[in-house]
């Protein structure tokens, strides 16, 4: 039988209780086996074959959806006037997200419009990302081209519907042409506009949350089964290089810690440049 795969590897507990690699390496050949792109590919659990194939990316998505609605549903279902200390906590994410994502950028009559989808964009995307250090799931639902892509998608249709909603069709008139400039310019200049708020701004929002969870994923999978790696077939085998996995464990709990750091900055990255991009449609000038 051949070597398990390093995502599977991860699903195992122990050394301190945290998720680390199980065996990584082949038994028959002791070798260190590191994770491979197929890890954001698992195969189908359920209803192979059909329209709502599931596989445990897929599992993983639904989980973080229901958990962040259930989380949503709690904390807004019994507001008091004297909060308790789960309503205090749940106020200030929410009136963070409402104050530094939307009212401070769309301002307070134009944010009212669009908090309800920026919001949902903040805490779905941090939601997905959070998955990625969350013991037995460990992989980030952005991860994979899929969640990243829609949510471009969804950003996309919004900066373009705010500003034709705003400016009608000479929305893209000031989004291509740039007042003062010189007339033979005007056509060059034109096509780089349109390249780079049409083309390139939903490109680099997918890229760059998918790029640092794929990294971020990456690297946990790596250290843990490193981890593995030495402590249970090197140093069982009497081979005092074992020990290096003293040092690997630890870059594992640090990266960690870091992921942790990225899911909530990329969540907060990509909500803001969705309203960066909303509040440049709206303005009256280029």
């Amino acid at each position: 039988m051949g070597a398990p795969t390093s995502e599977t590897a991860l699903i195992a507990p122990s050394l301190l209780l945290l998720p680390v690699a199980a065996i990584a390496a082949d038994p028959g050949d002791g070798g260190f086996h590191g994770p491979s792109i197929a890890d954001f590919f698992p195969p189908v659990i359920f209803f192979a074959g059909t329209p709502f194939e599931l596989n445990r990316l897929m599992i993983i998505r639904l989980i973080a959806i229901a958990a962040l609605v259930l989380l949503l549903w709690l904390g807004a279902r019994r507001m008091q006037v004297v909060p308790s200390r789960g309503q205090v906590v749940f106020e200030y994410v929410v009136n963070f997200a409402r104050k530094n994502l939307v009212i401070d950028i769309l301002g307070e009559k134009d944010g009212r419009r669009f908090m309800g989808v920026i919001m949902a964009i903040f805490f779905t995307v941090l939601a997905m990302n959070l998955t990625g250090v969350i013991p037995g799931l460990q992989l980030a639902g952005t991860a994979n081209i899929g969640v990243p892509l829609v949510l471009a998608v969804v950003a996309y249709v919004l900066f373009i519907y705010a500003g034709i909603q705003r400016h009608g069709l000479k929305y893209f008139k000031n989004a291509l042409i740039l007042p003062g400039v010189p007339i033979f310019l005007t056509p060059f200049l034109a096509v780089l506009e349109f390249l780079s708020t049409f083309i390139v701004r939903p490109v680099t929002l997918i890229l760059r949350l998918l790029m640092n969870l794929v990294a971020g994923h990456m690297l946990l999978v790596l250290c843990f089964t490193a981890t593995q790696f030495f402590f249970f077939t090197v140093l069982a085998q009497g081979n005092f290089l074992g020990l290096l996995g003293v040092g690997t464990f630890a870059f594992s709990i640090a990266f960690t810690v870091l992921e942790l750091f990225v899911a909530a900055l990329q969540a907060y990255v990509f909500a803001v440049l969705t309203a960066i991009y909303i509040q440049i449609s709206l303005a009256e000038e280029h």
